[in-house]
């Protein structure tokens, strides 16, 4: 059975997602964006590396919603990427709109689908498309968690001068400045992270991961990161199209897990073919706790504004 991946946006992430799609051969892709021209040509430039990647899979680059029909995944990156200076508590009122309209068509053409959210501010987009799509809550989740782990893991790494491979951690929270590492669950070669990094170059380590997205984006001038982002979205994809039942930090709805319940929030969820199966309630200590109730209040005072 061929399955379906749309991806609504064909910017920087987008169209390094639907190039991650493509190759990995787990799905078909519909690269939608309203600028018609953009997502064909870069369906164009796609399907001329097919024959030299070696794989059969094929992309649709279109305007048109009625092609995202009988997705199995849309994944929505539409929005406006931060400036350099802007937070992306600030593109609220901004992308808001932009979901508000993309999930109204979902709800259309794509009723049956799982949705991920990539637009920022994360959390908050995430709450917006579920309440627009009126989707079941397992099967709309944003996707943050994977991305900042992954970042954290590398600055380890580096610290450390282990393999990546070699370190397991957890980053839950909201995606923005009041993200929570779960320093208690990482783990460098089965150790834990505190064996080997002293507090303090910890802290500094844990304030990079935070500001790594702002970081890159100063760098770049116009733009923002693409290709991390795009690899923890498929990570997710592949955990759901394969039915790995992985369990992978993401933006669920909590009714009562951690203590939290009515908003969108990073934490660690079993993700397989249902979606969202299962939350998963790590014995965390009281700080992480205390910090996990007021990233919840950050995102409440956001969804506030919507």
């Amino acid at each position: 059975m061929t399955r379906k991946v749309s991806i609504i946006g064909a910017g920087a992430v987008g169209a390094t997602l639907a190039h991650r799609v493509l190759e990995s051969g787990v799905a078909d892709v519909v690269l939608l964006d309203v600028l018609k021209n953009i997502a064909e040509a870069k369906t164009l430039d796609l399907l001329d590396a097919a024959p030299v990647a070696g794989h059969e899979k094929n992309i649709t680059g279109t305007d048109d919603y009625a092609q995202i029909r009988k997705s199995d995944i849309v994944v929505i990156t539409a929005g406006l990427p931060r400036k350099p200076g802007m937070t992306r508590d600030e593109l609220i009122a901004k992308n808001a709109s932009i979901v508000k309209d993309v999930s109204e068509k979902v709800k259309k053409y794509a009723p049956d689908s799982i949705v991920i959210v990539v637009t920022n501010p994360l959390d908050t987009m995430t709450y917006l498309a579920r309440k627009i799509t009126g989707f079941k809550k397992e099967k709309v989740m944003g996707m943050a968690g994977v991305l900042d782990g992954s970042r954290f893991i590398n600055l380890i790494s580096q610290e450390l001068k282990v393999p990546r491979s070699s370190i397991e951690t957890y980053i839950l929270g909201s995606h923005g400045d009041t993200m929570v590492p779960i320093i208690s669950k990482t783990r460098v070669k089965g150790k834990p992270i505190t064996e080997a990094i002293d507090k303090n170059k910890l802290e500094a380590m844990i304030k990079r991961t935070c500001d790594r997205g702002a970081e890159i984006v100063k760098l770049l001038g116009s733009g923002s990161a693409y290709y991390s982002p795009s690899a923890a979205v498929f990570k997710m994809i592949e955990s759901i199209l394969k039915d790995k039942k992985e369990t992978l930090a993401a933006s669920a709805y909590v009714e009562g897990e951690y203590g939290l319940s009515g908003l969108y929030i990073g934490v660690p969820c079993k993700i397989g073919s249902g979606g969202i199966e299962k939350i998963v309630e790590f014995d965390i200590s009281g700080a992480e706790s205390a910090a996990l109730a007021r990233s919840a209040e950050a995102i409440k005072a956001l969804n506030k504004l919507l």
